[in-house]
């Protein structure tokens, strides 16, 4: 069972990708045509074997976030916190600059991200223990890479040269804006597909949880006035995970705040695994690169 083939039913394509994005990546008509290969998915997984791989799939991202937010606010890694890394597949360390703990100035600000950071922790051990209790080994913490990855994604979204979201409060809320809004949408559109209710029931959890992180990230920017580099993000998030044209900023088409992106219906939308990874990885069909220089681990994740 192809989780690509089953994730695409539940968007449709609405629009077109931004061509000037994907040029600053490096991405142009013959570097997609090269990227272009057979996605490594759980072949003929179904039922548990499925809901496991959904499972490891999501825990890759829960120690990119849980590593990112641990990093602003304690300034080390998330095994300094208790949190376990190993498991199936190639472990990998954290790419980061030296002293990367953020020197907040509002004081809100940094009880915000000592709470998030605090939810992706758990959500690490949530899944790990779910995945365990199915009797299936969590996969290992990849190589996950904090530092050029961010430099990357700064000349692409066209913010500048170079991107520090450990700076100062300003890059910390525009980093977090990378990830939140991905985690809510990864989540909605990887829950129909469980069948385990426990699973689901997890998941559904999760999503709430990122969706509240989300929204506290957007209004923060807001207040700041990041409308136009939440924008950019935004657009580059757009042009990178196919022809979708669903992501939106923290300011709606008539101006006013953007605070919960929906559809018309007031549903937030979803993406595919494969749409996930184009973000995560840098680029349409890549199967590694920027947050995750070698590769996510699991069945479904290439």
């Amino acid at each position: 069972m192809d989780i690509d083939a089953i994730s695409k039913q539940l968007t449709t394509p609405m629009g077109t990708t931004r061509r000037q994005v994907l040029k600053n990546l490096g991405v142009g008509a013959v570097g997609l045509a090269g990227l272009r290969m057979l996605t490594r998915t759980a072949q003929g997984a179904s039922g548990a074997g499925l809901d496991a791989a959904i499972l490891q799939f999501a825990l890759n991202l829960e120690y990119l976030e849980a590593q990112f937010y641990t990093y602003a606010v304690f300034g080390t890694n998330i095994e300094s916190q208790g949190i376990a890394t190993d498991g199936a597949g190639t472990k990998g360390g954290v790419t980061i600059k030296a002293n990367p703990k953020v020197p907040f100035t509002d004081p809100l600000i940094a009880q915000y991200a000592a709470e998030i950071g605090k939810d992706e922790r758990h959500h690490v051990t949530l899944f790990r223990g779910a995945l365990t209790a199915a009797g299936v080994q969590p996969v290992a913490q990849p190589a996950i890479d904090l530092l050029n990855s961010f430099n990357t994604l700064a000349v692409a979204a066209g913010l500048g040269s170079s991107f520090d979201p450990f700076a100062n409060d300003t890059n910390f809320l525009l980093g977090a804006f990378v990830f939140e809004d991905v985690g809510v949408t990864a989540f909605n559109g990887a829950a129909p597909l469980l069948t385990n209710k426990d699973f689901l029931a997890s998941a559904a959890g999760v999503l709430a949880v990122e969706a509240y992180h989300a929204a506290n990230i957007r209004v923060n920017l807001l207040e700041l006035k990041q409308q136009a580099a939440a924008q950019k993000i935004s657009d580059l998030r757009d042009a990178l995970d196919g022809t979708t044209d669903d992501d939106q900023g923290i300011v709606g088409p008539a101006g006013g705040a953007n605070i919960v992106p929906t559809d018309d219906m007031g549903r937030a939308f979803a993406r595919t695994t494969r749409q996930v990874l184009n973000i995560v990885y840098g680029a349409p069909d890549a199967t590694k690169g920027l947050f995750f220089p070698n590769g996510l681990n699991g069945s479904i994740t290439k």
